[in-house]
């Protein structure tokens, strides 16, 4: 297992071996109290027989005043020299009142002890001797559960297949002279990849919602059977409008597969855009419906309530759809959506607590940053020199972007090529050259993009007009 992975089953054994700790104590604690009630009952039995034969001997004497001490003995001596002789019933009855009195005193101090926290030592030991049992069961519990799920081993980071139905259609997506492929190039910033050997093409993009909308095009295209510029915008502006039909699909898709129901559509819908987003190379959504699973196996291991761990783990990453155009942390973004859409406290604090900003409230929250780990820190689920590579393409195309005059910029072809459409009312034809060499130096001398990067400016000027309306 990863270092992640370590550190999920280190986390699980502390809060498993704090919390056996906490019962020993509390139970040692509840075992003094009951002892000291038992040598109180104990002694209470000694002291009420005497204090009843006191009682007895006193009224005795009260209602015989001919009784021993004024009575003549056998022997002509008065009977009163009795009184110097020991009283048992009196000892017997002070013996007890002390044992009482020492009882209560000790089983204070213990109380006393285990409420002012003066009984951490006890703790230490007691946490001590059930930290190799509870690091053996916590081992136990995570590999039990992690075996029980199988992931991908590998994610496509940035290329994905688009079989075609014939040969043919190869030639009709290719166009005239390339146009086809230029349009929708253009339109999607994805690059199509023409394979020879098979009925197929490469879409290959670092942006996985570009690359959805480029497949849902061809999609479009390859059904319909007619390929041309005109049909090519028709299909792409189709396919750009059933996005959110397709977030909630795959939102429901994803609830079914981690078991969880009862979400709202909104939800769902938010859930569903997750598919379009990668960490390290591992998809969102699938690694949340991964953590659901594994955190689902973790509760029903150790008693949690598994529905619960399950609700929370799949929604853990929410806030991840939301980081692009809000501020603050995916976990806090993720919380307070949820809490706005009227989701139960105990899921709202796992979900906030999962990176560690907030304090987790539940043995659930606790066991949904085990399954996070696992799943991030599980081999082949995650490629570190991924994120870089992704990062400064993103960069690069936000820096093109906030130039004035342009309308949209696309780095393609693996980060060699930039597209870049100006608005044709802001940027004249005769400065398209210029902007060209202006963003060229640009990249030239910032020293994240190093290598050769060709980069295209595009200005075009369109004038609709319909004949025959009335």
């Amino acid at each position: 297992m990863s270092w992640e992975a370590w550190g999920g089953v280190i986390a699980l054994v502390l809060a498993l071996a704090l919390l056996t700790g906490g019962a020993l104590v509390l139970f040692m604690a509840l075992r003094v109290r009951q002892s000291a009630r038992e040598v109180s009952a104990q002694a209470e039995a000694i002291v009420a027989p005497a204090k009843d034969n006191d009682a007895a001997d006193h009224g005795a004497g009260a209602a015989d005043p001919t009784a021993v001490g004024d009575a003549p003995a056998e022997n002509g001596e008065p009977a009163g020299v009795l009184d110097d002789a020991p009283e048992p019933v009196s000892e017997a009855h002070r013996e007890a009142e002390r044992i009482l009195t020492e009882a209560r005193t000790e089983a204070a101090r213990i109380v006393a002890e285990a409420r002012d926290g003066s009984a951490a030592p006890l703790a230490d030991v007691a946490v001590g001797a059930v930290a190799q049992d509870a690091d053996a069961l916590a081992r136990e519990t995570l590999i039990a559960s992690m075996e029980r799920q199988v992931g991908e081993a590998t994610t496509d980071a940035t290329a994905a297949w688009f079989p075609l139905p014939s040969k043919e259609m190869k030639g009709r997506i290719i166009g005239r002279e390339g146009r086809n492929i230029r349009v929708l190039e253009s339109l999607t910033g994805v690059t199509v990849l023409i394979d020879d050997d098979a009925n197929g093409v490469h879409l290959s993009t670092f942006d996985l919602a570009r690359r959805e909308v480029a497949s849902e095009t061809l999609r479009i295209l390859v059904d319909d059977g007619r390929i041309q510029p005109s049909r090519i915008e028709k299909a792409y502006a189709a396919a750009v409008a059933a996005t959110p039909e397709r977030d909630l699909r795959a939102g429901r898709d994803a609830a079914r597969q981690a078991g969880v129901d009862g979400l709202s559509e909104g939800v769902l819908t938010t859930l569903g855009r997750l598919r379009l987003r990668s960490s390290m190379g591992q998809n969102v959504l699938g690694h949340s419906v991964e953590t659901a699973r594994l955190a689902a196996e973790i509760a029903s291991q150790v008693g949690a309530d598994e529905a619960l761990a399950r609700r929370a783990a799949l929604l853990h990453d929410l806030g991840k759809a939301f980081t692009d155009d809000r501020a603050g942390t995916h976990a806090a973004l993720g919380a307070a959506e949820l809490r706005a859409t009227g989701e139960g406290e105990p899921v709202v604090n796992a979900v906030a607590a999962h990176h560690g900003e907030v304090r987790p409230d539940t043995l659930e929250a606790v066991i949904l940053q085990v399954a996070d780990r696992a799943s991030a820190g599980r081999p082949g689920a995650r490629r570190e020199e991924a994120e870089p590579y992704l990062d400064r393409m993103k960069a690069l195309e936000r820096e093109i972007g906030a130039r004035p005059g342009v309308s949209k910029a696309l780095v393609m072809a693996a980060g060699r090529e930039v597209w870049v459409a100006v608005e044709p009312g802001e940027v004249a034809d005769q400065d398209v050259p210029e902007l060209a060499r202006t963003i060229a130096g640009h990249i030239d001398a910032d020293p994240r993009f190093p290598g050769e990067i060709r980069v295209t400016v595009v200005r075009e000027l369109r004038a609709d007009a319909v004949a025959g309306e009335s």
